[in-house]
């Protein structure tokens, strides 16, 4: 039995505990947690998580310790928790930004690092993780983590520098694919379709259109040509979004993502 601890107890921390909870490698898992938020203590507690009074307690007791909190505090809880950290301790960050060498500037030098970047879909077990390994980590140590997000979707493996880059292609693009959605939602009912028919229509070419990326053997171009008849329906849309210049549009939240993950590094 492994000891897996959570510092944080937010929105992604829950939503990788329920994804442990719910794969095949919880059996091998003791998960504990530790927050300020009492509320959110109990919550976790109805999950058969054990919660400690602090994070220091939880340090003590555990060998993969997910630092689960925002970047903004990770200053005070790296420095609380440095005199508890051994040989033995992986430190595992899913803030955005924090490199490898903060966190050892923050606790100890030696200290066992890796860097994860998760997203949200993990409570349903189709989520998408970068993860990038900082030494001295354990090629074993290390893959026990990506065990852990593999058994909650799928990996990635990058090079460090490349885990602010990242961000928004599988951390923040959730966000931007539910505004997207929106977009189509609210003209559906605009023109008179029901959200219910609207929704189940548009998550299922989500779902299928994804598919197709990732299985037909075509470009995206390609694809985007397959769907377009001249003179169609298709192209009458397309244009509307090249003229608003989607792509260039994307490409630019994405750029803005990324500058903010530099900003909070610093």
């Amino acid at each position: 039995m492994v000891n897996v601890g959570f510092i944080g107890i937010g929105n992604m921390g829950m939503a990788i505990i329920k994804g442990i909870k719910n794969s095949e490698i919880s059996d091998n898992v003791k998960l504990l947690a530790t927050d300020t938020d009492v509320e959110k203590m109990e919550s976790v507690k109805q999950l058969g998580v054990t919660t400690c009074a602090n994070a220091k307690e939880l340090v003590k007791s555990c060998k993969y310790v997910i630092l689960a909190v925002k970047p903004q505090v990770f200053d005070i809880v790296l420095e609380d928790i440095s005199d508890e950290i051994n040989e033995n301790t992986v430190l595992v960050s899913i803030a955005a930004g924090i490199t490898g060498e903060y966190i050892k500037l923050k606790t100890k030098p030696d200290v066992r690092v890796v860097l994860v970047m998760p997203n949200t879909p993990l409570l349903l077990g189709e989520g998408a993780t970068a993860l990038a390994e900082i030494e001295p980590t354990t090629k074993e140590e290390f893959e026990f983590v990506c065990s852990i997000f593999k058994a909650c979707g799928k990996i990635a493996i990058l090079p460090e520098d490349k885990m602010k880059e990242v961000i928004a292609i599988n951390g923040s693009s959730p966000a931007f694919i539910y505004l997207f959605a929106k977009g189509f939602i609210e003209y559906a009912e605009e023109a008179g379709i029901s959200e219910e028919s609207a929704k189940a229509l548009f998550t299922q070419s989500l779902i299928g259109s994804a598919r197709m990326i990732m299985e037909s053997g075509d470009e995206i171009d390609e694809l985007i040509r397959k769907v377009s008849s001249p003179g169609g329906t298709t192209l009458a849309g397309l244009d509307r979004l090249y003229e608003g210049k989607l792509v260039d549009t994307v490409k630019n939240a994405c750029k803005s993502c990324t500058k903010r993950a530099y900003e909070l590094s610093k």
